[in-house]
């Protein structure tokens, strides 16, 4: 051997990776009949291999090649329906693990055909991931049918997401003629593929001569695809029965749903997570005063004065629905999520309802929030429904006689959500302020103390929420209505002290309902609330015992209450010990009962701060305006009037 060899690369460590050489020289025996053991005959073209490469690199060749099958005996096997320059370019791939689809585009889909056959899973999805970045109007339709043929569904997706996009362009385009019966169908059964019904019938008349479909059962469940009563008349009468495919009394009924105003299945763009209550398609604000705030997606700059749209709330039978905000989109959408913001500068709250419409003379109400108070934003849900018109009622203001709306989008969602009775069922923990909602009652050190999340860095200083003892509440709004089955709290236990107490609800501040009375038991750290599902915007916590002092202390509340849940009586400090034992100080978060220990009183009057009442009155405010700005009130109070005292006769009044 020559001492003057090519000294390759060395790592520190020692290791050697000579990958490319490997590639190189099994790449080498690519169509070379050196070594080969196995002729596959594609047509009339032999290609020279070798059967363990084709085993090792495929399971469908291993199961050919060696799983006793009768090929596995053979110098010769013929691969039936096999394109030949489609199969040379796999062979390429097999030996060298490269493959450029630019080179082979016009056989592309032959590729992915083959990919799919012989069970190349890595490259079926990048010829795939190719397809989808590649997909034109010219293509689409052949890679749908290839797609669904193959089961590849995500590819199938991508394509009926371009079609409904590009509707009428697809239909005008030779390619559709080329679609299959069942992709057809499917195609044109979509709600979202939208464009003018007339020209979806004349675009599958000429696919059904161009594909020569005689009469009988296939022809017409074609022609069943179409909505004849998303036609006019006139065109029923002059475009659709000249063609004589549908039968005259199918016309007739055509034309009896249209003059009757029959339920029909209306077709509606659909773009996923776009707000189509934007001005770049076209929406307009038709009634309501200052009407360009709506849609402008600011929904910062806002006071009394400006940034909103509004109406004036009239009573029922009163035109009410006739006073409301009108909103046109710019093109009929399928949507099934409204994002909307209520002027929210003070505690006031409203109530409301949102009606669809595609003519302006049948209104279907998707959302109907009349019965109950809202206030900030609001995240609406309901079934998907088409849409050209959408309008906004407001039917109660709390301080005035005028709905003002801040910001407005409407969109369709793949959010999963669950609607009871027209309100959303949530998974997830409402009762917090990026779900709008917010403290209306009760004394506390911290404005988001009870509902930002926080339930390990509390003590005897902040952290909490409390009242006294006979006098008010806790007292939390959510944003909006939910149906809502449980609520969890967490007591303040940084000692052995117990609480007494019980939990109301309510949708309107008028009408309570009783959901949990522990009045009569001592209650300790987290508290696991369960009531049959019900209407909840107002959840009111009122304690009436403390066996330390006269105050009631809350450190955190949510609804619905979250899993995993610890048993009651246990906190995040004591989680997996006896009730009543602290743990030691160990990790972020965790505190020993001598880190709870009370402070004294000549201290806490020297460490003097203030608490701040949540106020539940709102101000007065002119009905032009937002109106009646009601900040946060400061009671410049010691520390000692409200915190967690283990003095009995200390003096705790909010």
């Amino acid at each position: 051997m020559s001492s003057n060899h090519h000294m390759g690369a060395t790592t520190p460590n020692g290791e050697i990776e000579h990958m490319n050489f490997l590639s190189e020289h099994i790449g080498a025996l690519y169509l070379n009949d050196a070594y080969s053991d196995i002729v596959l005959k594609v047509d009339d073209t032999r290609f020279h291999a070798h059967k363990v490469i084709l085993a090792a690199r495929s399971e469908y060749f291993r199961a050919l090649l060696y799983g006793g099958m009768k090929e596995s005996h053979q110098a010769e096997i013929e691969l039936k329906d096999t394109s030949i320059e489609a199969f040379k370019a796999l062979l390429k791939y097999i030996y060298t693990g490269h493959l450029s689809l630019t080179s082979v585009k016009d056989i592309v889909l032959d590729m992915l055909g083959l990919a799919h056959q012989f069970g190349f899973v890595e490259l079926e999805a990048a010829i795939s991931d190719y397809l989808r970045q590649t997909l034109s109007i010219q293509d689409v339709c052949a890679v749908f049918d290839a797609a669904r043929l193959y089961h590849l569904h995500y590819l199938t997706k991508v394509c009926t997401t371009f079609m409904d996009s590009h509707a009428t362009h697809i239909i005008a385009h030779p390619t559709f003629n080329q679609l299959t019966a069942s992709g057809l169908k499917e195609l044109v059964d979509r709600d979202s593929f939208f464009a003018p019904e007339v020209d979806i019938f004349r675009a599958v008349v000429e696919w059904i001569r161009a594909n020569n479909v005689a009469a009988g059962a296939q022809r017409d469940s074609i022609l069943e695809c179409v909505r004849l009563p998303l036609i006019s008349i006139v065109d029923l009468l002059t475009v659709v029965r000249p063609q004589q495919l549908v039968k005259s009394d199918t016309i007739l009924d055509a034309i009896q749903t249209t003059v009757s105003r029959g339920v029909v299945r209306r077709r509606g763009c659909l773009l996923p997570e776009e707000n189509m209550a934007h001005p770049k398609f076209g929406t307009q604000v038709l009634s309501g005063e200052m009407r360009s705030a709506l849609l402008n997606g600011d929904s910062v700059n806002y006071d009394m004065e400006r940034g909103y749209t509004r109406h004036t709330i009239v009573d029922p039978g009163q035109g009410q629905a006739e006073s409301g905000i009108l909103v046109k989109l710019g093109k009929q959408a399928i949507v099934n999520h409204v994002r909307m913001l209520l002027w929210d500068r003070d505690l006031r709250s409203y109530s409301y309802y949102i009606e669809t419409s595609m003519d302006q003379k049948e209104w279907t109400r998707v959302v109907d929030h009349s019965l109950y108070y809202c206030r900030s934003w609001q995240l609406l849900y309901f079934e998907p429904v088409v849409v050209r018109y959408v309008r906004l009622v407001g039917t109660n203001n709390t301080v005035n006689k005028v709905f003002h709306v801040v910001s407005f989008e409407i969109m369709w969602t793949a959010a999963q959500f669950q609607i009871d009775k027209g309100l959303i069922v949530p998974r997830q923990n409402v009762a917090t302020y990026p779900f709008s909602a917010t403290v209306v009652e009760g004394v506390s050190r911290s404005r988001n103390a009870l509902l930002d999340g926080n339930t390990s860095n509390y003590d005897w200083d902040s952290g909490y929420t409390c009242h006294q003892l006979g006098s008010g509440s806790i007292l939390v709004q959510l944003g909006q209505p939910y149906m809502i089955d449980s609520i969890r709290l967490l007591l303040w236990d940084c000692d052995d002290r117990s609480y007494n107490y019980y939990v109301e609800t309510s949708v309107n501040m008028a009408d309570w309902e009783l959901v949990c009375d522990k009045t009569n038991d001592n209650c300790k750290s987290w508290q696991t609330i369960r009531f049959d599902r019900r209407p909840v915007v107002f959840i009111r916590v009122i304690g009436t015992h403390n066996t330390a002092n006269e105050v009631f202390h809350c450190v955190h509340l949510e609804c619905p209450a979250q899993v995993p849940t610890p048993e009651d009586g246990t906190s995040p400090r004591t989680q997996g010990q006896t009730q009543g034992q602290f743990p030691s100080s160990q990790g972020q978060g965790q505190q020993s009962r001598d880190n709870c220990k009370p402070v004294g009183k000549v201290e806490r009057q020297q460490r003097g701060g203030h608490f701040v009442w949540h106020s539940a009155a709102p101000g007065d405010a002119e009905a032009a305006g937002g109106g009646g700005e009601q900040e946060w009130v400061t009671a410049p109070q010691t520390i000692e009037d409200a915190a967690p005292s283990d003095d009995e006769n200390t003096n705790e009044t909010t």
